[in-house]
């Protein structure tokens, strides 16, 4: 049985103020964001789809997988998408040592700044699990901690691409931090629900923009 819900509770937001969870607006904005990438070919079709609905997004990047694939890295850059860090190996900050997780997240932002992508540095946590010690440290180090608003649960095989579907059209609000997954497990469930959701947002007046500088 899941037992994280699809939208973030308001009590879990109210307990870690210091994370951002979603941003307070009146416009019709939504905040797509993408995890665990780049990945060679569903990375590469995500951004086609994107720039269909001229839609941008904030891509959440494994340092190992910018290495092993740079062409795709680049591509985000060009075409204007947010990066964020998203560790290197994709540990779980509850079960590793802070000082391994702080050198995870270093070598990733290593990768990403050695590429010249500019702007704020951005950080989620594999899983959503980051310890409050972790988590300080990083944000004396400049991190802004981005976590969401509403999951997707396109990685889970346990849920049907339909129900990916209605997961984000029933929670996502104006300002939502959205939670999809450039990975081959989740590619089922997103590749499904992913244009649904722009064509259903759109044809109601949303925007998708990055995350805020």
């Amino acid at each position: 049985m899941n037992i994280i819900p699809i939208k973030a509770p308001f009590w879990v937001k109210w307990l870690f103020p210091h994370y951002i969870w979603d941003f307070d607006t009146k416009e019709h904005v939504l905040y797509l964001t993408f995890d665990d990438g780049p990945t060679p070919i569903i990375t590469d079709w995500t951004l086609d789809l994107l720039k269909q609905y001229n839609a941008k997004a904030t891509f959440f990047c494994i340092g190992n997988n910018i290495e092993r694939h740079p062409e795709i890295f680049n591509r985000l850059k060009e075409e204007g998408h947010g990066i964020g860090n998203h560790t290197y190996n994709h540990p779980s900050g509850w079960k590793t040592r802070s000082d391994s997780y702080l050198s995870e997240v270093i070598k990733t932002q290593s990768c990403i700044e050695n590429d010249a992508v500019m702007g704020p540095k951005l950080f989620r946590p594999p899983y959503g699990q980051i310890t409050n010690s972790q988590g300080k440290t990083l944000r004396n180090l400049g991190y802004r901690i981005i976590m969401w608003d509403v999951l997707a649960f396109d990685w889970m095989d346990t849920i049907s691409k339909e129900t990916c579907y209605r997961n984000v059209i029933t929670k996502a609000t104006k300002g939502s931090i959205i939670v999809f997954h450039d990975s081959v497990k989740a590619s089922k469930n997103m590749q499904y629900a992913l244009p649904k959701v722009l064509k259903y947002f759109s044809e109601k007046g949303f925007e998708f923009r990055r995350i805020p500088e």
